[in-house]
């Protein structure tokens, strides 16, 4: 089956947008100081310890501007359209090669008060990028739960399958095989990068953006973090993923970060900034190898050929 997946192109360029100062920001979403902040919508965070010195995308971009096919293939169809969905009462199930199966209530979770604010570079595989405040918690807590036993090599990801409530399920051009699955190897999915995201700029996670939780590893392209997660099962053999599956000539299994290794349509050596919009438009930057995280997750690829584990 051909891929649908969208090339980059001059139309798809967000309008300009008043450009809002980095410290006023991480002041609004509880990212200064130290202590523990509660606010409108019931989250309890505290700072974790990733940050990121590019200015932050602005709210309303994070929020307006996402892939989320479930929703449609526009880039506004998400907020446009997922105003029916009902992320709430959620529950997660952990299950597979693991000593300790859990299914955990979201709400529960965000009422534990160990939720963390980490700002992460997102670098779309359609040569676009944000710098997005999360709040959620480590990827690597939640599964130490279930206790991984020794079998576990991968970890599989299960998004939820609503037609009723998700018009892009209903089938029609461009349409993907739901749900949408996607996949780790452990030792990625216990990199203290990885994380659970519940929320962003301190409230509840939209429903455009993933509600009620989402992957997040900041390394890899924007399409590995599945939205809506209903199921994470530890298992043996690498899982399918959705976008390897759809066209694996173009998406593959690792989806790294990687300047030096072109999508087979366009170039990957630099990204348009979302949010920095200009009287000359969107600033371009140069991509860096792993979205410049490679101090925390180049050890994981250490004698891989990059080029072909993309």
């Amino acid at each position: 089956m051909a891929s649908s997946f969208p090339e980059p192109r001059p139309s798809e360029i967000t309008p300009r947008r008043a450009y809002l100062r980095r410290r006023s920001l991480l002041a609004a979403a509880g990212l200064l100081g130290g202590s523990r902040v509660a606010n409108a919508a019931g989250l309890s965070v505290h700072p974790g310890p990733f940050n990121a010195s590019e200015p932050l995308t602005p709210r309303e971009d994070v929020t307006h501007y996402n892939n989320f096919y479930e929703f449609g293939l526009d880039k506004a169809d998400p907020a446009r359209l997922s105003g029916g969905f009902r992320p709430r009462p959620w529950t997660l199930t952990i299950d597979g090669a693991v000593a300790k199966p859990l299914t955990l209530d979201v709400d529960t979770l965000i009422a534990g008060g160990a939720l963390e604010s980490r700002v992460y570079r997102m670098r779309c595989v359609e040569a676009w990028s944000m710098v997005i405040p999360w709040d959620g918690v480590p990827l690597a807590d939640i599964l130490r739960k279930a206790e991984p036993q020794g079998s576990a090599k991968f970890v599989a990801f299960q998004s939820v399958v609503r037609p009723d409530q998700m018009p892009g399920q209903r089938g029609g051009l461009g349409s993907l095989d739901w749900p949408y699955v996607e996949g780790l190897r452990l030792d990625e999915a216990m990199n203290p990068l990885s994380f659970l995201a519940l929320g962003l700029y301190g409230d509840l996670l939209p429903n455009q953006n993933g509600a009620p939780l989402r992957l997040v590893t900041p390394w890899k392209y924007g399409f590995k973090g599945i939205k809506s997660i209903t199921r994470i099962t530890l298992i043996s053999e690498m899982p399918p993923t959705t976008w390897n599956r759809m066209a694996s000539n173009e998406y593959g299994f690792y989806a790294n970060v990687n300047p030096e290794v072109d999508h087979p349509r366009w170039s990957q050596a630099s990204e348009r900034i979302i949010g920095s919009g200009g009287f000359f438009g969107e600033t371009r930057k140069p991509t860096q190898m792993f979205n410049g995280y490679g101090a925390q997750v180049a050890q994981l690829y250490a004698g891989m050929d990059l080029r072909k584990f993309y």
